[in-house]
């Protein structure tokens, strides 16, 4: 089994996870501003703690984005940097997933995982300010995720209109909260409970599917420039809420 070392500061939370050949550690710390000053030596801290030489460490997973700019470049500099100096891979993770797969594991807490829905399809949306969310729509397969839509970044509103055409079984992320987003019938989890602990996970699924890169190739993943929905998906979205609000001929062919 091998030893991973994970970071993310795609958000305002900061994560560091370490995992493989017995180990299980992770912390979950304000980010931000501050993962600029903390991550290195938080990071140092985890693998004093495990008694494990960066030198022994398999890959740095890191979380890519979508995110905060600052909070991105600064997770891609520090994996690039431990992965030269380690001379090991780099793995990079779609911080979107991280936050389905937190999904996951709360609904393994709550249920059990006999009790997860099969396929277990989850939405994300993360409050990406300046009015936008970014989202995400993936599928677990039972040993990893697969990205079935994004990640991008849309205004609420195109949200809202694809929901209404093609209603989500699953809904994660702040988004939920900061937009009020109508999701209809769908479980709702606004809060990751340990982005950690979803870092961990996510890292040794990626590495385990060979998704590794030279570290030169640690760079972030940017969607501010990318629309999530295509002009013919809102097209769809909006002919679909005109019919639902349109009258209905009333017998004989006339309109009531």
């Amino acid at each position: 089994m091998s030893v991973l070392l994970a970071l993310d500061s795609s958000t305002e939370h900061m994560a560091l996870a370490l995992v493989g050949q017995g180990h299980d550690l992770f912390v979950d710390a304000d980010g931000g501003a501050l993962a600029s000053q903390h991550l290195v030596p938080d990071a140092m801290a985890l693998l004093r703690q495990a008694g494990v030489a960066l030198s022994r460490v398999d890959a740095i997973a890191f979380g890519r984005g979508p995110g905060a700019f600052t909070g991105l470049r600064t997770a891609c500099s520090v994996a690039q940097g431990l992965a030269f100096g380690a001379g090991r891979p780099v793995v990079p993770l779609d911080s979107l997933m991280l936050v389905a797969e937190d999904a996951r594991q709360q609904l393994i807490t709550e249920a059990g995982e006999r009790a997860l829905p099969a396929p277990l399809e989850v939405w994300v949306a993360m409050d990406a300010r300046m009015n936008q969310a970014y989202v995400g729509r993936y599928r677990w397969t039972g040993a990893r995720w697969d990205t079935l839509f994004g990640p991008a970044l849309t205004d609420p509103e195109p949200l809202r209109l694809l929901w209404a055409l093609e209603p989500p079984a699953l809904v994660a992320g702040t988004a939920l909260s900061a937009f009020h987003l109508d999701t209809g019938a769908a479980r709702r989890i606004p809060a990751t409970v340990s982005r950690a602990r979803a870092l961990g996970a996510l890292a040794q699924q990626a590495f385990a599917a060979g998704l590794t890169e030279d570290a030169a190739n640690a760079l972030p993943l940017y969607v501010r420039d990318k629309v999530a929905l295509t002009t013919a998906e809102r097209e769809q979205a909006r002919a679909a809420q005109t019919a639902q609000t349109e009258p209905k001929p009333a017998p004989g062919g006339e309109s009531a």
